[in-house]
């Protein structure tokens, strides 16, 4: 009988054992996620400086919930290119997208591009001689047209190259600044820019002003599409001249845009950097 209940007591001493080792593992992950969280609201709460717009967003980056359609998930088809030939945002994600593009994601997306940009571009031996250009394209990668977008939709209204053609001759487009800042740095390390746009021709003064005046001060080469390219996509007229650049002499180390008809296609240079842009869809 002495055996049995010598016995007996063994499950009740592992019992415990093992509810007091659950116990701590439990309090160490609360402990931890704890931790976790409070860093994470403290660099959520970090202060943008140099704001694009002067709107601000109604809710957080993932607005409300979308029966049927994950908007985020449709986002991420439209920035690795799996979602093309898209004609306008779903009509049920423009609360989705303009609380991302007015919100803090947006700029610290842009910054992660922007940044591994740099360290590429430091990562190089140049030869300094005047031939090494980074190319950048200019709507939604060195201008922001987000002021316009906000009135319109955030791209679910269908394009009006009226209107935005409108907005354009105003000249009014604020910088994108992590762009500007790498922009700056590029410069610093003796890399030439180059502005590859898909804006006619008769938009060169009031593109050039506008970079001027957001502070682009300097470029090696400001390309604008010429109406011998008309038909043409974008790719092909932005791999044509990008092919003239290299036939020059020059050497394409770096090319950033917001679609990846800036990125693909022939003569994409070095290496590319493809910018966050949810709004709106160029072949």
């Amino acid at each position: 009988m002495g055996y049995i209940q010598e016995a007996a007591k063994q499950p009740v001493h592992s019992f415990n054992a093992f509810t007091k080792t659950t116990h701590n593992m439990a309090l160490l992950l609360f402990l931890f996620l704890a931790t976790t969280l409070t860093i994470s609201q403290g660099s959520d709460q970090e202060t943008i400086p140099h704001k694009i717009h002067l709107l601000r967003p109604q809710s957080g980056t993932g607005g409300d919930s979308v029966p049927g359609l994950s908007c985020l998930s449709w986002r991420l088809g439209v920035e690795t290119n799996n979602v093309v030939g898209w004609i306008t945002v779903p009509e049920e994600c423009k609360d989705y997208v303009g609380h991302y593009m007015l919100g803090h994601q947006y700029r610290k997306d842009s910054r992660v591009v922007a940044n591994q940009a740099l360290l590429h571009a430091q990562s190089l031996s140049l030869a300094r001689d005047g031939k090494d250009v980074w190319v950048f394209d200019i709507d939604e990668t060195t201008l922001s047209n987000l002021p316009y977008y906000a009135q319109h939709g955030f791209g679910v209204e269908p394009y009006n190259p009226t209107l935005f053609n409108k907005w354009v001759m105003e000249g009014k487009a604020p910088a994108l600044p992590e762009s500007l800042e790498l922009y700056k740095k590029l410069l610093s390390l003796g890399t030439k820019v180059v502005f590859l746009t898909g804006r006619p021709e008769d938009q060169r003064t009031v593109t050039a002003n506008n970079l001027r005046k957001v502070g682009y001060h300097t470029w090696e080469k400001l390309i604008l599409k010429r109406s011998s390219y008309s038909g043409k996509t974008a790719m092909i007229y932005k791999s044509s001249e990008r092919k003239k650049l290299e036939k020059s002499g020059y050497r394409i180390i770096g090319n950033m845009g917001d679609q990846w008809s800036d990125l693909l296609g022939t003569n994409v240079g070095n290496r590319t950097f493809k910018l966050p842009d949810p709004m709106y869809y160029i072949s």
